[in-house]
């Protein structure tokens, strides 16, 4: 007999708790075992799990004395971003497909080099017939992750040789994939502001001589207009979010699903499942969430005193989500700061310049000086306390009229050329899969026919 929705809520309510009872693991047996939690020490340094020679992240420097914390620093294929981005702004060019060059060959690529690259990359910029009407456009989702995904997973049906796993058909799938996925987003924004918003429906091809971030703009906005600081901004946004040494939650996804021997759609789709959580690729929301939350609660944003009172409330679970939380705030590996943020802020002050948000900037620069005053104050921590790009990256969205549905999947049309290098990376070194051991505390018990359980 079937039952009722209320009798199914109610029944998994009730489930939920008996399974929450026996799955509770005493905290100290972790300890006991040397169990690291969450792959970490207690210091928060993460396990060491492999060798990379893609990024590397520094946050401390070892002196007699120990570890002592120093200015975030972060190299792709050991050139500091910093000179990166530096080298595009001096040279006047975009910087996204070049630094893509970089992150899977190793090296930067000459003149010659990096324009039959982008050639290659605007070839590959083309989905089957019909897939967006096929695909794309079939049961639109108000979650532009999950609906990427769906896309990811279906272009394999279209592809004719998935499973082949030689290295250069996996390196042409992710160089298909990283030209795809800007469109591929964008289109499944498109079909949910259509259908379930019931805007006006506009797909936009992408123009084979514009950059990444050029075509990004390009399709999303209406009249396909947009200025040239904007388009640097975004530039640099997709730069700073390409990679992040390996050990992040997502890249370490692409080497276990990778080790399986499952093949590149796959693997890319697993990633993007990773980075969708709100404590990886979501942050960036919850931070421009949070502000706005704190402008419907400040009477006078220009009062420092009550812009600190709402970020000690936000500490002490008072405010917004009470999570305790000040978004934008932290990071598993930073400590005095995080190098992507310190390079994003210049850019953000001239955006806000150009987009008349001066004020805006005004308020979170007050936040980003307040804020680890505040956790300092309310909190014991174990390491500094600095603004890390989430907290800057969601703003430059939002001057960008980028909407809050496409700002985690921007940082995934980024984060893919790093999944992509991991996993040229895996096949090329690894030949063993990824089985990490879990230790049972589980107690022996007796088998108990039907008819005599309670």
């Amino acid at each position: 007999m079937k039952k009722e929705s209320a009798e199914i809520a109610s029944y998994m309510k009730e489930k939920a708790i008996v399974n929450r009872e026996n799955s509770q693991i005493d905290a100290d047996l972790f300890t006991e075992y040397n169990v690291k939690r969450g792959l970490r020490d207690k210091n928060g340094t993460g396990v060491l799990a492999g060798l990379t020679t893609i990024s590397d992240i520094k946050s401390y420097e070892m002196t007699p004395e120990g570890k002592v914390p120093c200015p975030g620093e972060l190299r792709y294929r050991g050139i500091n971003v910093h000179d990166l981005v530096g080298g595009c702004i001096r040279e006047k060019r975009f910087g996204f497909e070049e630094v893509t060059y970089l992150l899977l060959f190793g090296q930067l690529p000459n003149k010659a080099e990096l324009e039959e690259f982008k050639d290659v990359m605007s070839t590959l910029r083309s989905l089957p017939t019909n897939f967006v009407r096929d695909v794309v456009m079939k049961a639109p989702s108000k979650d532009i992750m999950n609906s990427l995904t769906r896309s990811i997973l279906t272009l394999a049906a279209y592809d004719d040789s998935t499973g082949i796993m030689t290295q250069e058909n996996v390196l042409r799938q992710c160089l298909m994939l990283i030209s795809c996925l800007p469109m591929l987003a964008v289109y499944g924004y498109q079909a949910y502001n259509h259908y379930e918003k019931y805007d006006s429906l506009y797909i936009h091809r992408p123009d084979p001589e514009l950059s990444t971030a050029e075509n990004i703009l390009r399709l999303l906005r209406p009249d396909m207009k947009y200025s040239a600081l904007e388009a640097q901004v975004l530039d640099i946004a997709l730069i700073l979010h390409m990679e992040h040494g390996g050990g992040n939650n997502s890249s370490f996804t692409t080497h276990v699903v990778t080790s399986s021997g499952s093949d590149t759609f796959s693997v890319i789709a697993a990633a993007l499942c990773s980075l969708k959580g709100p404590k990886h690729g979501g942050a960036n929301i919850k931070v421009v969430q949070m502000m706005q939350d704190l402008k419907e609660h400040v009477p006078d944003v220009h009062d420092e005193g009550a812009v600190k009172n709402y970020l000690e409330k936000l500490v002490g679970k008072e405010a917004f989500d009470q999570k305790g939380l000040i978004y934008g705030m932290g990071h598993a590996v930073y400590s005095v700061s995080d190098p992507r943020a310190e390079v994003f802020k210049g850019f953000v002050k001239d955006l806000a310049a150009e987009k008349g948000r001066e004020e805006d900037f005004a308020l979170y620069s007050m936040v980003d000086r307040l804020a680890p005053q505040v956790i300092a104050e309310k909190r014991k921590i174990y390491k500094g306390v600095s603004t890390n790009v989430d907290f800057y990256s969601g703003f430059v969205y939002s001057m960008l009229d980028i909407p809050l549905e496409l700002y985690t999947p921007i940082f995934a049309m980024a984060r893919v050329v790093g999944w992509s290098a991991h996993m040229l990376e895996e096949l090329t070194n690894v030949d063993k899969i990824i089985r990490p051991a879990y230790k049972s505390v589980s107690e022996k018990t007796d088998y108990v026919p039907l008819d005599e359980r309670k």
